[in-house]
């Protein structure tokens, strides 16, 4: 049986430069747990544009929008690493945003690309915005993840966004030497709109038992 390593996506994409990340973070990907769940807290997650997200809601699909604002919102995670059938690592993530008011969901699906240093993520329950995303390691040993390419993919057919209506994504997961976690930083933009969702602050792996679990 292949074993399955929790970040075995990332390291396919990343190569031999995985090595550069952080030795938590690298421990953490090479632990071979195919299934897994996280908690933390956003000190800041959402749109600062609220329910109009619900006007996309009918073109990209549930599970992809986020319609409020907050601080300190705590969040789950769940992952569940996998191969395609042919054989491609894949990262199927299940995010919970509780805010004061109700919780939202985000949900995604990240593929190993077959060009080096590049994964394919498709966002929401259905999969229909498609981004192509360039995967590094910064200075300080963080995975960062910034978008090359992004589409809509509907009746079967892929709707470059380009221009105004092209949304850029930057994505930091890096290491809090002080408290021992991950941090985490995402930032979605628009040319025109500006930011139009973000979140940042950090989690950690836990058991089946709600303690904390190691790499």
């Amino acid at each position: 049986m292949t074993i399955v390593r929790r970040g075995e996506v990332f390291l396919a994409a990343l190569g031999e430069d995985a090595e550069r990340l952080h030795p938590e973070i690298l421990a953490q990907m090479r632990a071979p747990v195919p299934s897994d769940r996280a908690e933390g807290v956003f000190a800041v997650a959402g749109s600062r544009f609220g329910r109009l997200g619900l006007v996309a809601v009918p073109v990209v699909g549930p599970r992809m929008m986020l319609t409020r604002l907050g601080r300190d919102v705590p969040f789950g995670l769940r992952t569940r690493s996998g191969r395609t059938s042919s054989g491609r690592a894949t990262l199927d993530s299940a995010r919970e945003f509780r805010f004061p008011g109700g919780t939202q969901f985000v949900v995604d699906r990240v593929t190993e690309s077959v060009v080096p240093g590049l994964v394919r993520n498709l966002l929401g329950t259905r999969g229909r915005v498609e981004l192509i995303e360039e995967c590094s390691v910064t200075a300080a040993g963080a995975l960062r993840m910034r978008t090359r390419r992004i589409a809509l993919r509907l009746w079967g057919r892929r709707f470059a966004l380009r221009g105004i209506l092209g949304i850029a994504v930057d994505l930091e997961d890096g290491w809090d030497e002080i408290h021992q976690r991950r941090t985490i930083e995402m930032r979605a933009t628009n040319p025109l709109l500006g930011t139009i969702l973000e979140y940042r602050g950090w989690y950690r792996y836990i058991d089946d038992h709600g303690t904390v679990a190691s790499p």
